[in-house]
């Protein structure tokens, strides 16, 4: 008897199939059989791409005379620890009874490109497959995926996406790796103080290091200025200042953002202008403007825009929100987790109806049977969260209505991420929440002053979202401007200044740098450039996260787990010194979105992997060979760094040593003679702090120093020992 083998990405999963499709056989070593069928599995990748030396021993060794490294054909290999359950999965793919094989692997361009390895290196002929694609593993989606699937050459495509993902990434990170490492490894020793330093390059991640390394720098540099703004107080309302073109000030280059001045005196002299021939102070109402605004509820969640939020309300990183979601994918109360897309599809809203009512034995019982009650999803399909057009592989996250009496046993953390999922759902099915705007424009002289009111007269959707959106009604409550008329004469009790200071902008956190490499086409500055790349980010869903777990694990870059707060380590820094000097496209977003463009249209089949590998082959080349023509390293690396500035003056103050600086700590540098003065580099986590460089020289040297906490309060710390190093807050400063 003919049977049909079914091949998951992981256990849970193929245990999940099996049950829909009732094999009830046991569960042997690796895959469960009944006379139908058969059930295996991968446990994630069982098939990696092989190291240079595999190509020849010589390879082992990194030397420049073997760069560039770009084989004709790749070799592949089994990863040993999975090697039994690769041999189990073989197997079955060559069973002589096994006539078709499903592959119900993610669907996505990882699950496709983790069957198709091990497919390869099975070399499995003469049989029929098929591809399972869903969007969730309840048992409907499973079964309809079956009954569905395509024959696997139609996802042709997507696989040679998938495998030239791979050596783009394999390419670039072993040729540029080796190539930096040996001609500035060495140096970057020195500097560090290690025995060796290794310095790892990727596609992605060294973009998004320097991302990271940029933010910090811009922040570092910044320059605080102060501004004078003016406001005319009138039976209690505060009128803004804003220069128009009626103003003695129109154009005037002692302006703020034509809202105050630079110079405080200016802001006098400006007051006693207002003032002169005019006591009392007396203005005009010459607008009164009402408006109505809607804002519509947003749109639904894909994983970028999930893990940020849970990276600013729970604090967690994108990493452990993407692993609380796929648990809940797999617990059947979610659709797939690793999506870019924030809209449902066509087919869905159809059905949108049983997701509803699953549902109902969820929290929200009430809200949900109004929805019903009323067909408040009838019309979903018009609006803008039903759009095909924007959906590649797989819709927005929503609940699936599945296995929510389970809700219940959630863990804590699980359990607020699948109520952030059905609040964000349930909030398209409500109305705009509506504002009453009301600007009063009055003249003082030639000067026009502003009060604004905007409030919230129709909650609508905030109704269901009220403690995930920020509601405030702005400005003065409304009531208290309905006396004001045009034409009116106004008394002005006071005209005040009222100092400001700029601010630097935020460090990126875990989850603000997912967005921000989500749309890294919007870091550019060519229109046109930028609009080709329309859609394309750094990265993908499903990697993003462990981009930043991996320059976190190589101490690239430093998180806060308390704040999510993202930093880079010196490390960090100085790799990107150096690529930014040699090799400055694999720092910016325009050169990574394009490779991640060219792949999408790979899939789109607009281009052929031939036309995609000349491109990248001719790019290695290129930069490779002219990488290896640096000469005279130490006075170039000199140069890059910059390195006097970066030396901290202040001495040790056990020994009068050095300080020195590794990954995690400010050290002395008479440590091997039995210094023990240091300071960690997280010990103002508590008063959600940065130490960095600057810091250290400036308190080593005065004994105590301001550490702007992450809020934006200032805060004085010192020295806590004299021997043994560590900073404390000084209380008499807080």
């Amino acid at each position: 008897m003919k049977k049909n083998l079914y091949i998951a990405e992981k256990p849970s999963v193929a245990l999940e199939f099996a049950r829909v499709l009732g094999i009830t056989g046991p569960k042997r070593n690796g895959y469960i059989e009944s006379e139908s069928s058969v059930v295996t599995w991968c446990v994630g990748h069982l098939v990696n791409m092989s190291y240079p030396e595999k190509y020849d021993e010589e390879l082992k060794k990194w030397r420049l005379e073997t760069l560039p490294f770009i084989p004709d054909d790749f070799k592949y290999e089994v990863i040993d620890n999975v090697r039994s359950q690769f041999q189990t999965v073989k197997t079955q793919l060559e069973r002589e009874d096994v006539e078709t094989i499903y592959v119900c692997t993610d669907s996505g361009r990882e699950g496709e490109y983790i069957f198709r390895l091990v497919d390869m290196m099975a070399n499995t002929k003469n049989k029929i497959k098929k591809r399972v694609w869903i969007d969730s593993q309840t048992e409907e989606e499973i079964q309809r995926g079956i009954r569905e699937a395509k024959n696997l050459t139609e996802y042709d495509n997507l696989s040679d996406a998938a495998y030239l993902r791979a050596i783009e990434d394999y390419l670039i990170g072993i040729n540029c790796s080796r190539v930096f490492t040996l001609i500035y490894g060495n140096i970057i020793s020195n500097i560090l103080n290690t025995k060796y330093s290794v310095i790892a390059i990727g596609r992605v991640m060294t973009c998004v290091l320097g991302m990271i390394v940029q933010r910090e720098r811009e922040i570092r540099n910044f320059i605080k200025s102060t501004y004078y703004k003016i406001n005319a107080i009138s039976a209690g309302n505060s009128f803004k200042y804003k220069v128009d073109e009626e103003s003695i000030h129109f154009n005037s280059p002692r302006l703020f953002n034509e809202t105050g001045f630079k110079e405080e005196k200016d802001a006098q002299d400006f007051v006693k202008y207002l003032k002169e021939n005019n006591e009392p102070i007396m203005g005009e109402v010459v607008e009164v403007t009402k408006t109505k605004e809607k804002r519509n509820p947003p749109l639904l969640y894909n994983l970028a825009e999930l893990q940020n939020d849970c990276s600013k309300r729970m604090k967690i990183s994108p990493d452990e929100t993407l692993k609380i979601v796929q648990e809940l994918y797999e617990k059947k109360l979610v659709t797939y987790p690793r999506t870019d897309a924030r809209v449902i599809s066509t087919a869905v809203v159809k059905v949108i109806d049983k997701n509803l009512t699953g549902l109902l034995s969820y929290k929200f019982k009430e809200e949900v049977q109004k929805i019903l009650d009323e067909k408040k999803y009838i019309n979903l399909g018009k609006t803008k969260y039903v759009d095909d057009k924007k959906i590649t592989d797989h819709y927005a996250i929503i609940p699936t209505g599945v296995g929510v009496n389970g809700a219940g046993k959630l863990g804590h953390e699980q359990a607020i991420v699948f109520e952030m999922i059905v609040r964000r759902f349930l909030a398209i099915f409500f109305e705009s929440a509506e504002y009453n705007k009301l600007t009063i424009k009055a003249k003082i002289k030639t000067e026009s002053f502003y009060l604004n009111s905007k409030v919230c007269i129709k909650r609508g959707y905030l109704d269901i979202l009220d403690d995930t959106e920020k509601d405030e009604n702005e400005g003065n409550a409304e009531s208290n401007l309905s006396s004001f008329k045009k034409g009116q004469s106004i008394t002005i009790e006071e005209l005040e200044i009222k100092e400001g200071e700029t601010t630097p902008p935020k460090r990126y956190t875990s989850g603000s740098i997912i967005l921000a490499m989500e749309n890294a086409g919007k870091l550019i500055d060519d229109a046109q450039l930028r609009e080709q790349i329309k859609g394309s980010g750094i990265g993908t869903s499903a990697t993003r996260a462990e981009i930043l777990n991996k320059l976190e694990r190589i101490e690239y870059i430093n998180l806060n787990k308390k704040t999510q707060i993202l930093t880079p380590a010196l490390t960090g820094e100085i790799i990107y010194d150096i690529v930014k000097n040699s090799m400055t496209s694999l720092l910016e977003p325009n050169f990574t979105a394009s490779w991640e463009k060219g792949l999408s249209m790979i899939e789109q089949g607009e281009i052929s992997k031939n036309e995609y590998m000349q491109k990248l082959n001719g790019y290695i080349e290129k930069n490779i060979n002219k990488l290896k023509q640096i000469k005279n390293q130490p006075m170039i690396f000199k140069q890059i760094l910059n390195i006097p500035k970066d030396i901290i003056k202040g001495r040790c103050k056990c020994c009068n040593g050095e300080i020195l600086e590794n990954s995690k700590t400010f050290y002395c540098s008479n440590y091997k003679f039995g210094c023990e003065f240091k300071i960690w580099k997280n010990e103002l986590e508590s008063f959600d702090a940065t130490i960095d460089r600057k810091l250290i020289d400036e308190v080593m040297c005065k004994g105590s120093a301001v550490v702007i906490r992450d809020n934006g309060e200032s805060v004085e710390v010192i020295i806590k020992d004299n021997k043994k190093g560590g900073l404390v807050c000084d209380k008499k400063s807080t």
